[in-house]
């Protein structure tokens, strides 16, 4: 699956490739390979489904040159999204029939620019820690990240060119990294959340993957309502956050993060060693407790009548919510604001346009009963601002790595155009392959 978004796009649009033989070619490629790598829900009948949606879908646009931007595309939606004519579950054991409401927004805008639902896909119990069943396409033995586990791994293994996830603490950056695919978190409420059950409303953020920074900007050119290319005028200057925040990556980790920024200086690029967030323990503390008190909040009446059937790991989560106190709370939501200001403050004061920072401590670790630790992107999503992973290489393992970059508030435009130069240099590096 080479075809980049625009390009297969624009060939399905004009008939230069059929669209029912595309996806009969996908979904034999998925029924082949989803048996090992778990990113789908199953589905009965997915193909008669699928194919009858397209057929509609071409009865609607009979004309190729009045057809919309993403005619034909079949997408992968986080099952936590409500998608019409689908049952939402939440990787949960709890009653479908709780889960029940209007279709996303999100999704209703994709579907009306000519996207084809391909399923739903796996995500771990109520987008916290419990993992589903999904594998990494990479290495079958070790964990896709999560929570947007499914969705990483689809886009990882060709299965869809782009599919939805969320992002409470890392689950979008995080399973990117490791499954070696873009994963894109936007600013916080820059895409609605109307339609998707939340974690903790204060930080989740609705944001995706796919093959590259070509196709994400493309489907986001769509997504979002005020979208407007940024024009490349200049290279980025880059800041490291040095400081405690960089003290939680392990060794291979830090080995390609430098490895990565030695690459970029070699191709003029401007990266200053910047000291921030001193306080990172307790940014860490808040958002964990914010999280766990509106996670709380979200679930008060499921729990009580459903307790039994949550997982040890999310029982965990909303009694430590539970415990939480307003005041602890409001101190939360002050903490957003002031790491929000005081990142503005250090960009503004040194010139920066985008943070560069590890995505993960590391590779994906081996196992499947953990996700992997979600603590370098914390900041970053604690502080709304819009963050990529940007593939990185393997170095030889078969283990993805990847980079991580953050812009400013609402400047999702110009760190996706920016990505895309950095994202050039990285396919290439010869130390990164």
């Amino acid at each position: 699956m080479s075809d980049t978004i625009p390009s297969l796009v624009n060939n399905l649009k004009f008939n230069r490739i059929d669209l029912l033989s595309y996806l009969d070619q996908r979904l034999e490629h998925i029924e082949a390979q989803d048996k090992i790598i778990c990113a789908l829900l199953p589905e009965d009948n997915r193909r008669k489904r699928l194919l009858q949606d397209a057929k509609q879908l071409m009865q609607k646009y009979p004309d190729p040159a009045g057809r919309p931007l993403l005619f034909g595309l079949p997408i992968g939606v986080k099952d936590i999204f409500c998608v019409g004519g689908f049952p939402t579950r939440c990787g949960s054991k709890l009653p479908i029939e709780l889960f029940d409401g209007p279709e996303a927004p999100s999704v209703s805008k994709l579907k009306n620019a000519g996207a084809l639902i391909l399923g739903k896909m796996v995500t771990t119990e109520f987008a916290c820690f419990s993992p589903g069943p999904t594998r990494n396409p990479h290495q079958t033995m070790h964990t896709p990240g999560g929570s947007s586990s499914g969705s990483a791994a689809a886009v990882s293994a060709d299965f869809c060119h782009f599919a939805f996830g969320t992002q409470t603490i890392g689950s979008i950056i995080r399973p990117a990294a490791y499954c070696g695919v873009v994963g894109f978190k936007p600013t916080y409420n820059r895409i609605t959340k109307e339609g998707v059950i939340p974690v903790s409303c204060s930080v989740d953020t609705v944001g995706g993957f796919t093959k590259s920074v070509l196709d994400m900007n493309y489907v986001a050119s769509v997504l979002f309502t005020d979208w407007i290319n940024h024009p490349i005028q200049k290279q980025p200057v880059l800041g490291i956050p040095e400081g405690p925040y960089l003290k939680h990556v392990d060794q291979i980790g830090q080995t390609c993060f430098d490895e990565v920024c030695e690459s970029l200086k070699q191709h003029d690029f401007e990266i200053k060693t910047i000291s921030c967030m001193a306080d990172f323990a307790e940014i860490e503390k808040r958002h964990k407790m914010l999280m766990a008190y509106e996670a709380a909040i979200v679930h008060k009446t499921w729990y009580e009548t459903h307790h039994d059937l949550y997982t040890e790991q999310m029982q965990s989560l909303i009694d430590t919510g539970r415990s939480v106190t307003i005041k602890m709370m409001s101190t939360g939501l002050d903490g957003i604001i002031k790491l929000r200001r005081e990142l503005s403050y250090l960009m503004a004061q040194h010139g920066v346009d985008l943070w560069i920072s590890p995505p993960a401590q590391g590779p994906p670790p081996e196992g499947l009963d953990s996700t992997g630790d979600p603590i370098m992107n914390l900041p970053w999503t604690h502080a709304g601002l819009p963050t990529v992973t940007i593939p990185c290489g393997t170095k030889g393992s078969c283990l993805p790595m990847g980079i991580q970059l953050t812009a400013g508030w609402n400047e999702d435009e110009k760190l996706l155009a920016y990505s895309t130069q950095i994202e050039a240099i990285l396919k290439t590096a010869p130390n990164l392959l």
